[in-house]
């Protein structure tokens, strides 16, 4: 695709444009009391969690491509701490005129609710959901010394050794955690749960046989899987992995709890009442940055799976995960504050 600048339009024909489409809407938004089309200056994308990571990467590739569109610069700023909720909190805060954005995980635009008893932003009011950028499902792995090939084989070795098996997360509240925790709830088989401060050394310890199991990211996953000192058990979700399309995912094999299918994701939001014409401009460019392959070649790199939806998909999505994600949150017993 070749990438072109956002023509100027005057705002006469944007004022036509508006009416024709019945755009009070529009009326009532920034552009139309200052005269300027969207965007007339930099737009700041906040990325609620430190540089260096996944999301970052996810958040610097579409900050490129979405500044070449527009022909403004997108600067990222990451603002990281209290699992996300300080960038977020900053965003919700925000005017809504289309100048700030966030990129962040569905962590702190929807699971932190649950896990947060004084929260101090509403995702379902304060926030916009413009897109899921990208699916995060993980992987789940095994020290080779587990006697288990596949989910099912998993569930029935937990079964029977129950008080035996130890398995990690990167964090209390974590997917790694409640998904554990459902696991180990569901085979009744009381496994002890070890939470650490990063992937990183959670698997050193898998990788050492101080715990037996984890959920983890791809990215911090395959290159054990591929030369054998850990074993791929499955991934979550519905689909597999392009990063590992080897790896069946739990649900095709026949374990098809919700725990499981369910799945993070990254996605672009905005402040609470952006118009909707910023909304769709955002989602026009969006799907059009979509389609290129370079886009497409980072985001899979990095472990997850290129989606860009709608908004109106990823509301109809949001609704559909919330009560999964709250009674995993409920079953798990855990809270952060």
């Amino acid at each position: 695709m070749t990438r072109t600048q956002q023509p100027k339009i005057g705002r006469r024909a944007l004022l036509q444009g508006a009416m024709a489409l019945g755009g009070t809407s529009w009326l009532g938004s920034a552009a139309a009391q200052t005269g300027k089309p969207w965007p007339s200056k930099p737009i700041r994308l906040v990325v609620p969690f430190n540089a260096g990571g996944a999301t970052d990467l996810v958040a610097r590739t579409i900050g490129e491509s979405l500044s070449q569109r527009v022909g403004q610069p997108v600067i990222i700023e990451n603002k990281g701490g209290a699992s996300g909720i300080l960038g977020t909190d900053t965003v919700a805060r925000a005017p809504a005129d289309g100048y700030t954005l966030l990129l962040s995980l569905s962590t702190s635009m929807l699971i932190n609710q649950f896990l947060y008893t004084k929260l101090p932003y509403n995702p379902q009011k304060d926030l916009s959901l413009i897109s899921q950028i990208a699916a995060a499902p993980v992987t789940l792995v095994v020290h080779p010394s587990v006697p288990a090939n596949n989910m099912k084989e998993l569930l029935a070795w937990l079964k029977a050794n129950k008080g035996k098996a130890s398995y990690g997360s990167w964090g209390v509240g974590s997917y790694a955690h409640l998904a554990g925790a459902y696991m180990s709830k569901s085979t009744e088989s009381d496994m002890v749960h070890s939470a650490y401060k990063g992937e990183a050394p959670m698997i050193q310890d898998l990788l050492g046989e101080q715990i037996q199991l984890c959920f983890s990211s791809a990215q911090n996953t395959k290159a054990f899987i591929d030369n054998g000192r850990l074993k791929a058990i499955g991934v979550t979700g519905t689909q597999r992995m392009d990063i590992l399309p080897n790896v069946p995912s739990i649900h095709e094999q026949g374990v098809q709890d919700e725990a499981y299918a369910i799945f993070g994701w990254v996605a672009l939001g905005a402040p609470a009442g952006l118009p909707q014409s910023i909304v769709d401009q955002l989602y026009g460019h969006l799907r059009e940055i979509a389609k290129d392959p370079k886009v497409i070649e980072r985001i899979q790199g990095a472990g997850f799976s290129t989606m860009m939806n709608s908004p109106q998909e990823f509301q109809q999505n949001y609704q559909r995960d919330l009560p999964v994600w709250k009674k995993l949150v409920e079953d798990a017993g855990a809270r952060l504050d």
